[in-house]
């Protein structure tokens, strides 16, 4: 489903964009094809499991999102190693998913309730970031798209770092509480358990990171323009 869905991106949808921005504009659409959906699908699943908890045993319903988001993820992964193989920060990420999904999904059976609720977190922002990105891509060539760029940035800013340096860092320390209180050690081997949190800390670390640089960024471009415009 996503390869016919980056192959249309790619040789029909954005068939007019030049030759270096093809790939990451592809790889943003199926993002799109799976941030939304996957969001709604999760949420679902999770509010429709009367025992969902931390170490709850996967419903049919959790099992199909999280194999919908395991061919997200190994389609992108595709992607990067074809297009972008030294990216390693981008491919590490993708393979750290790809773990944690599978190994709830076909090695313990348990969590997803977790994982699901990080996978809100996570792409709930997505139809932001990647209509940002894609504007951003062609800023320097198109005004509209500048202009898109410029209204998204802070909204989309702000939506982020409530998302991933407010609900997330909340959902991860309960998270944390839960597993190293032992009640999922029947379900969940340890080692499973600890490689989630490594994982989920890392994630939500490099995203706080990465939108504290845009933030700044930003800051540094406004008052480059105020400057200019008092000169």
């Amino acid at each position: 489903m996503f390869l016919v869905i980056y192959l249309t991106a790619y040789f029909i949808v954005f068939r007019s964009w030049s030759s270096n921005l093809r790939p990451e504009a592809s790889s943003c659409f199926i993002s799109l094809a799976h941030g939304t959906p996957a969001v709604f699908l999760a949420w679902r699943s999770i509010f429709t499991d009367p025992n969902r908890g931390f170490a709850s045993i996967n419903t049919d319903y959790q099992s199909s999102v999280l194999d919908y988001s395991i061919a997200y993820f190994l389609m992108d992964l595709l992607h990067y190693l074809v297009f972008y193989p030294s990216d390693l920060l981008f491919i590490g990420h993708h393979l750290a998913t790809l773990f944690v999904f599978v190994t709830c999904r076909y090695l313990v059976f348990h969590g997803a309730y977790a994982i699901l609720v990080l996978l809100v977190l996570a792409e709930v922002t997505s139809f932001c970031q990647n209509t940002w990105t894609l504007a951003g891509a062609r800023r320097a060539d198109l005004e509209i798209a500048a202009k898109v760029y410029e209204f998204l940035s802070p909204p989309f800013y702000a939506f982020y770092s409530v998302v991933r340096g407010l609900a997330g860092p909340i959902f991860m320390y309960e998270m944390i509480t839960f597993y190293l209180s032992g009640a999922a050690d029947s379900v969940i081997p340890r080692w499973v358990w600890v490689s989630w949190l490594v994982v989920v800390v890392m994630a939500i670390s490099v995203s706080i990171l990465w939108i504290s640089n845009l933030w700044i960024e930003l800051y540094r471009e406004r008052t480059g323009k105020f400057e200019k415009k008092i000169a």
